[in-house]
């Protein structure tokens, strides 16, 4: 499909938190925490994700005009209703655009550019604007130590447009899928009609962050590596063609994976898990817009977002900058 990144933003919260200031309150050492999740800080957020997300829309669209479609692409909601979209348009002073989420938790960014990008090649929409913000440290249950200390807060955005003919710009490929088998790996319990406040038996810690790391990672592990060799394949492309793989931020160990167990350069994974730390759906968006304003990506790279998420879900989108 012919689109084209034309403005990214990002909103990274000036507060940091170290990994040895959390070390207490999940009682692991510094050590500990950089073994089991790589993670030496996040950033803290006291703004609400629609204010983040906001910040990162209007740097993205400072070289464009007023979108036609705003799309939030988070992985947990302001609130439960009305939809965050509508929250996130109002900050950017906008009104009358038509908004929704797509919703896929740590692939919600993923999902959403290749739904964005089916609406532009079908001349529904010409620019889309896809906000992902998060703010992990809000969900960390600090009775579990691995989840709580990969969590981080952060917003990226990305505008799409049609790209010309004469452009190398283009999604070349994308592919999911979704096992449900790994359903209850990764969970908030709560926020849903299952553990309603007003059931018996509901905690406060029902709507808190739960995950089984090493479930995850098992499985993962085995699906991601098959369906990056399926996309290869489909487009004859080797994986020395790839310029940048750039991978949902889930843990140092999972970011690794690409080049230790995927076979990637080292060099062309982005990796910034350390210094953010797992920003749920705005991790994969993050790191895009890190590596583009840093003018490590260039003009007709081949950059692959590929990731998974609760669900289990893995997806990947093969893209031409």
């Amino acid at each position: 499909m012919k689109i084209k990144i034309t403005g990214t933003g990002l909103y990274l919260p000036p507060d940091i938190e170290k990994s040895k200031h959390i070390a207490p309150l999940i009682g692991k050492s510094e050590n500990w925490i950089l073994e089991k999740s790589g993670v030496c800080e996040r950033r803290v957020s006291k703004i609400d994700v629609d204010q983040m997300g906001a910040i990162a829309g209007k740097e993205a669209l400072k070289d464009s005009s007023v979108p036609d479609l705003i799309i939030n692409a988070s992985g947990v909601p302001k609130q439960t209703i009305p939809d965050t979209s509508a929250f996130l348009q109002k900050e950017m002073g906008f009104e009358g655009i038509p908004s929704f989420s797509i919703h896929s938790t740590c692939l919600s960014f993923i999902t959403a550019f290749h739904t964005a990008s089916s609406l532009i090649e079908s001349k529904v929409y010409k620019r889309i604007l896809i906000i992902s913000s998060d703010r992990g440290t809000r969900g960390r249950n600090f009775n579990e130590p691995e989840s709580a200390s990969l969590l981080g807060d952060g917003a990226a955005a990305v505008v799409l447009e049609p790209s010309k003919e004469s452009e190398k710009s283009e999604l070349l490929h994308f592919h999911m899928n979704t096992w449900p088998s790994g359903a209850n790996l990764t969970e908030v319990r709560g926020g849903g009609t299952n553990k309603h406040p007003q059931d018996i038996g509901t905690t406060a810690e029902d709507n808190l962050f739960s995950m089984d790391g090493p479930g995850i990672y098992k499985i993962a592990r085995k699906h991601v590596y098959k369906m990056m060799l399926k996309t290869l394949k489909k487009t004859g492309l080797k994986k020395e063609d790839i310029n940048w793989i750039i991978p949902h931020q889930a843990s140092g160990k999972a970011v690794e994976a690409y080049s230790s167990a995927g076979g990637f350069d080292k060099q062309k994974v982005i990796n910034i898990v350390s210094k953010y730390g797992n920003c749920v759906a705005a991790s994969v968006p993050m790191a895009l817009a890190i590596a583009i304003q840093e003018n490590r990506i260039k003009n007709g790279d081949l950059a692959l977002l590929i990731g998974t998420g609760a669900g289990l879900s893995a997806a990947c989108a093969l893209i031409r900058y």
